[in-house]
């Protein structure tokens, strides 16, 4: 199965509906609450075919299977919950409206993450990657406590903390590329060979791909 394929073309038909009522609503004025609603599910499955397929394209390296798929099951179930919410079948619940929060969160960190991931990066700029996985997963836990325990304090140590974990995310995020590119400089025969078996996977992958295409058109 093509991850990739499987969340772009959603990606690609809600972006054509949001143009599309985003031009019927200037050239007719209309956007009553069903309109709205319409775009919101728009906008809910094209973020979610983007979160899919950043992690979509980490499982097909063949290098990380638990965090992708996570991510890509996350990122469904969160779909899901968000669209009954717009749809005011679950927005009712104050504990069903933070488990689709909780849902959306862990879904854009796994998909971050994923992300991040698909750099290959010389031994000593590994570090980067788990510093990361720190950040990300100590900010979203402290996201998540505050959002599902709503602690009273007058202290802005929390505040501090959460401004200080998303400077190191961004600034690692930022530094990811080019340190990939650094690294395929002075490649080593490690990883030589790791990109020969991910390339005669995607070839083995090509080649089933084109026996069921032979298959279909025999039928």
């Amino acid at each position: 199965m093509n991850l990739k394929r499987l969340f772009l073309y959603p990606l690609l038909v809600s972006v054509a509906l949001s143009a599309v009522i985003g031009i019927g609503v200037v050239l007719f004025g209309d956007f009553g609450s069903f309109e709205v609603r319409v775009l919101m599910t728009t906008l809910t499955v094209t973020a979610t075919s983007i979160l899919g397929l950043a992690c979509g394209a980490f499982f097909e390296t063949g290098r990380g299977r638990l965090l992708p798929m996570a991510g890509i099951v996350i990122t469904v179930i969160a779909a899901v919950m968000t669209l009954l919410i717009i749809w005011d079948v679950g927005d009712d619940s104050t504990v069903f409206v933070k488990a689709a929060s909780t849902a959306m969160l862990l879904a854009v960190s796994c998909s971050h993450l994923s992300l991040l991931s698909l750099a290959r990066l010389d031994r000593r700029f590994a570090w980067t990657l788990t510093a990361a996985h720190i950040c990300v997963w100590t900010l979203t836990a402290i996201i998540l406590y505050l959002m599902w325990f709503e602690p009273q304090s007058d202290s802005d140590t929390v505040t501090r903390i959460i401004a200080v974990l998303s400077i190191l995310i961004a600034s690692v995020t930022v530094a990811t590329p080019v340190l990939h590119k650094l690294s395929r400089t002075d490649r080593t025969l490690e990883q030589i060979d790791a990109e020969i078996d991910e390339l005669e996977a995607r070839i083995d992958r090509l080649r089933q791909e084109k026996v069921r295409m032979e298959n279909n058109d025999n039928t």
